[in-house]
């Protein structure tokens, strides 16, 4: 019979959606289930986003709409960024998306031809490596470990770019680690970037609304304003707003990729759809009371599941101070045995299955992030189920051997 193409084989289901549909069934078998897995905000958007969708109903047209995004939207998302010091771009140099993932995809299309290199740290968001081995780049990976607060230091970076990659990918802040990289860091990576004007920078920051601790969010174009030229900003209504089932995702750049990315779009998707550009506009332009009421929610939480990681012998987790996530190096795990069930810790695979399997908390293992010491906890879950939790993790840890 005929044969799929070659892609495809490099194509792989996500691990984080996997991890999450084990719970969900393990849920619906009637076990108690706790998950950290899956990366959603856990909130709804504000009333008026909703009064924005009710409205566009009523007033639907039915017809196509713009492949680069509709003006109302696309100026509401220029407004947005300005909000965060990225000032003086216009509707020429930005693009929507189905999502940031679908939007990082078009411009993986655009950027790379096949045996180019784009280069990222690791740990890194899964699909950043399922992107690149799907357009078939070259990837190189730098590696971030605990010991070095999981963050990418001036001289790693030069290193990289003396190789002279098409593309270098950044994340800030970081999933899955939650850590953010303050003033003095970025612009010490960014003096690092101004030296290789041939390599394309994608920020990839949509998160860039959940910083903690009064750290702000910083960009290479607050840095170094020249980088404009060559600096892709990304961003998503998924997570600062609680919709990620709304599918909106945004860049900003130089207007060669902008269009790029349109093109892409008049072939892949044609248009956000009418009703949800009204919703996306509505969050984006209204009142942002949601958003900021949860930002400090998740840093409250944030330091809940601090307090417990701090007090496991042998666990070593940098402190985040942005998204909803910490990444700690359970590595110490490994080797031992969980006593009551006999279940034996070879690796971060064994840690998540047995600790899903006999506490019934759901963790995704680090290795899908490029990181196989550690694991993923998102701590977006309802915020009664935090604290028990953390406990049944507690004495996961307690009963090895």
């Amino acid at each position: 019979m005929p044969q799929l193409a070659r892609r495809i084989g490099r194509a792989k289901p996500s691990a984080i959606m996997q991890v999450a549909e084990k719970a969900k069934r393990l849920k619906a078998e009637g076990r108690d289930i706790i998950s950290f897995s899956i990366g959603v905000p856990n909130f709804l958007p504000g009333d008026h986003v909703y009064a924005a969708v009710r409205d566009a109903l009523a007033k639907d047209s039915g017809q196509y709409g713009s492949n680069r995004g509709a003006d109302a939207l696309l100026d509401a998302f220029i407004e947005h960024m300005g909000k965060i010091g990225l000032t003086g771009y216009g509707r020429v140099n930005v693009a929507t998306g189905i999502g940031a993932k679908h939007v990082i995809y078009n411009i993986a299309e655009a950027l790379l031809d096949e045996g180019d290199t784009i280069a990222f740290p690791t740990p890194y968001w899964t699909s950043y490596l399922d992107i690149a081995e799907i357009v078939n780049a070259q990837i190189d990976l730098l590696p971030c470990p605990a010991s070095q607060d999981y963050k990418l230091t001036p001289a790693q970076l030069d290193a990289a770019l003396a190789k002279k990659p098409k593309v270098f990918l950044f994340n800030n802040p970081s999933n899955p680690t939650g850590m953010v990289y303050g003033k003095e860091e970025i612009d010490a990576l960014a003096d690092v970037v101004a030296k290789y004007p041939d390599t394309w920078i994608i920020t990839d920051d949509i998160y860039n609304r959940m910083v903690f601790d009064g750290l702000g969010y910083h960009n290479f174009v607050h840095a170094r304003p020249e980088l404009r030229d060559r600096v892709i900003f990304i961003d998503s209504l998924s997570k600062t707003y609680g919709m990620p089932g709304w599918r909106v995702g945004f860049m900003a750049g130089p207007e060669s990729v902008a269009q790029a990315v349109t093109t892409m779009n008049s072939n892949h998707i044609t248009n956000v759809p009418e009703v949800v550009t009204a919703a996306a506009v509505a969050a984006l332009s209204g009142p942002q009371d949601v958003p900021t009421q949860k930002c400090a929610e998740f840093q409250a939480k944030r330091d809940q599941v601090m307090a417990v990681m701090n007090a496991i012998p042998g666990v070593v987790c940098p402190r985040p101070q942005g998204a909803f996530y910490v990444f700690p190096d359970i590595s110490v795990a490994f080797g031992k045995t969980h006593a009551p069930s006999g279940l034996k810790i070879g690796n971060d695979m064994d840690f998540c299955s047995a600790l899903l399997e006999t506490k019934g908390v759901a963790c995704v293992p680090g290795s899908a992030f490029g990181e196989p010491r550690a694991l993923r906890i998102s701590y977006t879950c309802p915020t009664p189920q935090l604290a028990p939790g953390l406990q049944r993790f507690q004495e996961f840890f307690a009963e090895l051997v």
